[in-house]
Order: structure tokens, then sequence, then C-alpha cells
């Protein structure tokens, strides 16, 4: 479950900012301002759009939280594998020295 609810998360951040969801956007707000020539008050239609539009900032805002999270731990993992390559890479030098201190004896008895 959490799993899907994840991908889920990614497909909607990752379609937030995409130009498609600036057109659908824009049609519901301009939608939204043309209810008051279906018999709407301003005032109704302002509550109603006011409403939508806080919900949306919030899940919105956890939705890159989220994906924020994701980031740093990716990055926390990238890291640590940094830091054994590194360690590797420092063992593998120290083999090389003893191999070229082993070679320069027996070239040079």
């Amino acid at each position: 479950m959490r799993r899907k609810f994840e991908n889920f998360s990614r497909k909607l951040t990752r379609w937030i900012g995409s130009p498609q969801s600036i057109l659908v956007h824009t049609v519901f707000f301009v939608g939204m301002f043309f209810l008051r020539f279906e018999g709407f008050s301003s005032s109704d239609i302002l509550l109603i759009l006011t409403t939508i539009v806080s919900l949306e900032a919030i899940y919105l805002s956890i939705f890159i939280q989220m994906t924020v999270n994701r980031h740093a731990q990716e990055l926390e993992e990238v890291s640590e594998d940094i830091e054994e390559i590194q360690e590797n890479v420092e063992e593998i030098q120290e083999d090389v020295e003893e191999i070229q201190e082993e070679a320069k004896e027996i070239t040079n008895p």
C-alpha cells in the first residue's frame, strides 16, 4: 500500500510540474469565474475557489516535502556508497604501494 502511494505521489508531483497542469488549472480558474454568468454570487465563487486552492496548496506542499525527503534519502545512500568506494580505493592504493616496494626489492637485490 505504501509503495502504491509513493508511486502515486511521484506521478502526481511530476504532473503538477508539467505544461498540462498549467492548462488544466487555467481552464479550471476561468471556468470558476464563468460561474458568475450562471447565477452564482461572486462571494460564493471566491469562497469555493479559495477553499479549493488552499486544500491544493496543503497537499502540494506535502507531496513536495515527500519528494525532498526521498531525494535526501537517495543522496545519503549515494554518500555512503562514495565513502565505501573511497575506502576501497585507499586499500587498493596501499596494496599497490606494497607491490611496488616488493618489485623494487626483487629488481634491486
